[in-house]
């Protein structure tokens, strides 16, 4: 009876650690504490691993290419949303930004620039509002969501 009841109690505190260790340090971090991702990501497969490094180095290629960092990696916004019409492949938890240039005024009632210094839906709220955007990197970012919709 006690063995399950001691599993039960470890896995609690380990799940509680990691999953305060992946919102509260990396994302309030904008996403730009690598070595807490990478000590986290070694406890997945292998496979899994390489396929991570060929993806970033993909998309590095990319924002090499262009000449410019692409701000969508450096300020995090790729570890919630993919941008397929950069070839930045992200995370599933927000929608694909390729057509946030063109859909963001009428889904928000205000221009994209407004959206993002003062974010109207409750997630974007809490993460900009905990990493305010400069406008320079504002500008950067609609820039970039701008190619996104051009390409096709």
């Amino acid at each position: 009876m006690k063995n399950p009841i001691i599993q039960f109690i470890l896995c609690a505190i380990i799940g509680l650690g990691l999953g305060y260790v992946v919102f509260d340090v990396v994302l309030a971090d904008g996403g730009n504490n690598k070595e807490v991702a990478s000590s986290a990501e070694t406890a997945k497969s292998t496979t899994k691993a390489t396929k991570e490094e060929q993806k970033t180095t993909k998309t590095e290629d990319i924002a090499t290419a262009s000449g410019e960092e692409n701000i969508l990696q450096s300020k995090g916004c790729i570890g919630c949303h993919a941008v397929k019409g950069l070839n930045l492949d992200g995370g599933a938890t927000g929608p694909d930004l390729s057509q946030a240039y063109n859909n963001v005024e009428g889904k928000h009632g205000k221009p994209i620039q407004e959206f993002l210094k003062e974010p109207t839906s409750a997630v974007m709220s809490s993460v900009i509002g905990g990493n305010p955007l400069t406008d320079d990197e504002i500008a950067q970012i609609v820039e970039q969501l701008k190619k996104a919709s051009e390409a096709k």
